[in-house]
């Protein structure tokens, strides 16, 4: 069951959807049409140190500052909290709201592939004001065998007529944050 969020706010479809998508191995039907998508998994280490480390940086915005973002948020990703990321260089950044609509501390559950693992981590939709319209989700994983991985989802397409002619540098800039996220992942779980 997906928690309760504010609709009106959050408006594009298959709210949650990267809650779902977690603990799967996503298959092109999984995402909604018309929606570009991403789905990168990065292997970071190994054992619970190398998991705790990676989970609590993604559950405190590490990642996101890491990775060369501002980031104006609560403490911890927690269901209903809103952040803004500063894109940019310098002063000169372009605000992103969004809003986190689901949210996992670290537990043990069945992951890709139908194994049990443990999962953490959280996904946040794109609020009025993002270039983007989708969600987009954070998320560590550490095997039964003890392999630690970072997961990246996400789902989205240009927020208005002005992104959209803007898209080919959008893809652009989404590719190299997502780099940018990795590189963090791989920094939080200890430089592997």
């Amino acid at each position: 069951m997906l928690p309760k969020v504010n609709r009106e706010r959050l408006d594009y479809p298959s709210l949650g959807l990267t809650r779902l998508v977690a603990q799967k191995y996503a298959q092109e039907e999984h995402w909604p049409q018309g929606f570009a998508h991403v789905d990168k998994t990065l292997s970071v280490g190994t054992g619970q140190e190398v998991f705790d480390a990676l989970a609590e940086g993604i559950m405190t915005w590490e990642i996101q500052r890491r990775a060369g973002l501002q980031v104006s948020a609560p403490p911890r990703a927690v269901v209903g909290a809103k952040i803004v990321s500063g894109f940019g260089v310098g002063k000169l950044r372009l605000p992103v709201p969004c809003e986190v609509v689901w949210a996992l501390e670290p537990q043990t559950l069945m992951g890709p592939g139908g194994t049990e693992m443990q999962l953490a981590g959280f996904g946040y939709g794109t609020l009025p004001g993002h270039p983007a319209v989708g969600e987009e989700a954070f998320i560590a994983m550490k095997t039964a065998e003890g392999r630690v991985q970072f997961r990246l989802l996400a789902f989205s397409k240009p927020a208005g007529l002005i992104y959209t002619l803007g898209s080919p540098v959008t893809k652009l800039t989404q590719a190299g944050v997502t780099r940018s996220y990795q590189q963090a992942a791989r920094a939080l779980a200890g430089g592997f």
